[in-house]
């Protein structure tokens, strides 16, 4: 399967490589094909534009900055049908407060559902939003699987981004369609905390059942 990759920062390459990793091809979509020279020399991705990068996927992964995400797949083209992994977070351009980010939304209305709306369609699944880009790919937790959790309207997209999930070593949870993704943005603002608090930025989310 071919994977089209909105994003050519730390999130995007890193999911580059675990696609490659597990045997995908992959276009990284860019607006600046420079930035990408030295990664491109060590890796076997092929890079292009946003569009063509769109074109290429028969998934799309969107990884640039939430501010930047509307522009993004307007610069894509023509995605309806198409699977969108969406990785971005509402992160307004200001500073955090006492380790909390702030947002530019507000809990009743998320950014993959203003994308959804915008773009009607195409499917997006929320994921990948709530980790580092160091533990997006089969990351080590003692032999522990985390959990991430996803939503979107489209049950087959859904099941798409879980299988590759699994490959990428997570349990997927499935929380509903796109309005569920209020509550797993914010996820983001809970795994930073540590981090800008402390300076820890080696967990992940688990959900326990009985």
């Amino acid at each position: 399967m071919k994977i089209g990759i909105l994003g050519s920062g730390d999130v995007g390459k890193a999911l580059a490589g675990g696609f490659m990793k597990h045997g995908y091809e992959v276009m990284v979509g860019t607006g600046n094909q420079q930035k990408l020279s030295e990664w491109k020399s060590k890796n076997k991705a092929k890079t292009g534009s946003f569009s063509e990068a769109a074109s290429f996927g028969e998934i799309i992964v969107l990884a640039v900055k939430g501010t930047a995400a509307k522009d993004a797949l307007k610069a894509a083209g023509n995605i309806n049908g198409k699977t969108i992994i969406d990785t971005t977070n509402p992160i307004a351009d200001a500073p955090p407060e006492n380790g909390v980010l702030k947002f530019f939304t507000s809990l009743d209305n998320s950014l993959m559902e203003q994308l959804q709306e915008t773009f009607q369609d195409a499917n997006f699944v929320k994921a990948f939003n709530s980790i580092g880009n160091a533990f997006m790919v089969n990351p080590d937790f003692s032999g522990s699987k985390p959990t991430m959790f996803i939503c979107g309207n489209s049950d087959k997209a859904k099941k798409e981004v879980s299988r590759i999930l699994d490959k990428f070593g997570f349990e997927a949870e499935d929380m509903g369609k796109a309005e569920a993704a209020r509550a797993i943005e914010p996820l983001c603002m809970l795994w930073c905390i540590p981090g800008f608090l402390r300076n820890e930025w080696t967990h992940a989310f688990k959900l326990l059942k009985k």
